[in-house]
């Protein structure tokens, strides 16, 4: 089971990675522009949350059916080993609080009564959610994760 949500979540990462990407294009083209705040701009913020909430889902599973966490808990020294501290905490930590700025993005846009103050909310909260989510994607670049696949259990 375990091996099937992580195909999944390796997937949805770059569902999600070009959701958001799209997603800023769409916000910085909406507050620069007389654009409304509807159709196919709505429809990407709001698939782009969704995406997110499915990913933090997904992940919220990983993390707690672990084996890597368990070990890195088990351990006692999370905070010393950087592959430990990683997976125990880092990634978790980042990508909660990055969905919770996107979340809070999609709250505030809604609320905010004209268009150009949706479109910069968007772009505001999006921004620093994408920031803390690439951030803390285990890409194969990092030196921790040299030589991990682009694409881990496939």
């Amino acid at each position: 089971m375990f091996t099937g949500l992580l195909h999944m979540h390796s997937l949805l990462r770059w569902v999600l990675v070009v959701l958001m990407v799209l997603a800023l294009i769409e916000a910085f083209t909406g507050k620069s522009g007389n654009k409304p705040f509807e159709g196919k701009s709505r429809k990407v913020f709001l698939f782009t949350l969704i995406a997110l909430h499915v990913q933090v889902l997904l992940g919220l599973a990983m993390y707690f059916m672990s084996d890597v966490v368990d070990a890195a808990l088990a351990s006692g020294e999370v905070m010393k080993n950087s592959s430990h501290r990683f997976w125990a905490v880092e990634h978790m930590v980042g990508m909660l609080l990055g969905a919770t700025l996107i979340t809070i993005g999609w709250s505030k846009a809604k609320k905010a009564i004209d268009d150009a103050a949706k479109f910069k909310k968007i772009a505001l909260f999006y921004t620093l959610g994408f920031i803390l989510i690439m951030a803390t994607i285990p890409w194969p670049f990092r030196e921790i994760f040299a030589g991990r696949s682009w694409f881990p259990g496939m």
